[in-house]
C-alpha cells in the first residue's frame, strides 16, 4: 500500500478529548469541529472506524495520585472535575458519537493507557490511524507517540488539532509530527477519503 493511501477497512479515526467542555476552552468559534464534524461525516461513509475517546473519572479522581504533576490539578480541584461531568464531559453533539462509533474513556493522557483502544484496533485489524483533537502537546502528542512505537501508520489533522500555546502546537505538527506521521490538512485528507 502507498504510505499515503488509506484502507478504510483498517483504518480508525480518533477524536480525542473533543468534548463539548474542552472544545469550550480550546477554540474561539466552531471551525474546528465544523472541520472535524466533516471529517468523521467521510470516515462513517467510507468504512472507517470511528473512535471517540474522552477523559472520564470517578467520583473523587481515585485513579490520579497526588504527585501526578499534569493531572494532580484535576484531583485538587471540584471546578476542574466538572469539566468531564455531565453535558461538559460529553462528546460535542456535533460531533457524535453515532451508531457503529465507538467510545473509549480514558483517566490518563495517552489514549492507550487504562484503556481497551489497542484492544479494539486489533480487534478490526486497524494498521492505520487518522488522529485530531485537543490538546495538540496532551493527548495527541501523547497518543500519537505511544501509535508510532506500536508500528500504526499515523495520519494527523493538523487543522482539526489545538492547543492554548499557538507555539507549542506549531512546533509540534512542524517539527515534531512529520518525523512519526504523516501531517495533513482537512481538506487534504477530505481528498484522500473521497478517492476511495
Amino acid at each position: 500500500m502507498a504510505s499515503n493511501s488509506i484502507d478504510p477497512n483498517h483504518t480508525a479515526m480518533l477524536s480525542l478529548d473533543l468534548q463539548s467542555g474542552i472544545v469550550s476552552i480550546y477554540t474561539r468559534d466552531d471551525a474546528l469541529v465544523t472541520r472535524a464534524s466533516e471529517l468523521l461525516r467521510l470516515g462513517r461513509a467510507a468504512g472507517l472506524t470511528i473512535v471517540h475517546v474522552k477523559v472520564g473519572f470517578r467520583p473523587g479522581v481515585p485513579e490520579i495520585h497526588p504527585r501526578n504533576m499534569l493531572l494532580g490539578a484535576i484531583k485538587d480541584s471540584p471546578a476542574h472535575q466538572q469539566l468531564f461531568a455531565g453535558s461538559a464531559g460529553s462528546i460535542h453533539p456535533a460531533l457524535g458519537p453515532e451508531d457503529g462509533d465507538l467510545v473509549v474513556t480514558k483517566s490518563r493522557v495517552n489514549a492507550f493507557v487504562g484503556t481497551d483502544l489497542g484492544l479494539l484496533l486489533r480487534a478490526r485489524e486497524i494498521d492505520t490511524l487518522v488522529i485530531f483533537g485537543i490538546a495538540t502537546s496532551g493527548v495527541v502528542l501523547a497518543t500519537t507517540l505511544a501509535a508510532a512505537d506500536e508500528d500504526y501508520r499515523i495520519f494527523i489533522v493538523k487543522d482539526c488539532c489545538a492547543d492554548l500555546d499557538e507555539a507549542v502546537h506549531t512546533c509540534l505538527i512542524e517539527q515534531v509530527f512529520p518525523r512519526c506521521a504523516t501531517v495533513v490538512s482537512s481538506d487534504e485528507l477530505r481528498a484522500r477519503l473521497s478517492d476511495n
